[in-house]
């Protein structure tokens, strides 16, 4: 199973996790704790972006949220944000 030993967040990605409602902020805990065990657990849905954003991946939270991240060495990640479809927007 693959696990994430270490992992960091951007300020963007913490400001956007601090403004979601409660709840979303919940579930987004849980995810990210799997995530960060399983990265690969199919309920993530975990993918590489494409275009302007290809050296980015994300993972669902909801059916609505997703978080942006990059993979780094050694099983580490950074998250840079959190936000609905948008966030594929630039």
């Amino acid at each position: 199973m693959p696990r994430i030993n270490k992992s960091y967040s951007t300020a963007r990605f913490r400001r956007n996790f601090a403004s979601l409602p409660i709840n979303i902020q919940k579930i987004t805990t849980d995810k990210t704790f799997l995530f960060e065990e399983n990265f690969l657990h199919p309920s993530l849905k975990t993918h590489k972006l494409k275009g302007a954003l290809s050296n980015f991946w994300a993972f669902s939270v909801t059916k609505s949220y997703r978080v942006l991240f990059r993979f780094l060495k050694d099983s580490e990640v950074i998250y840079y944000n959190i936000a609905t479809h948008d966030i594929y927007k630039k």
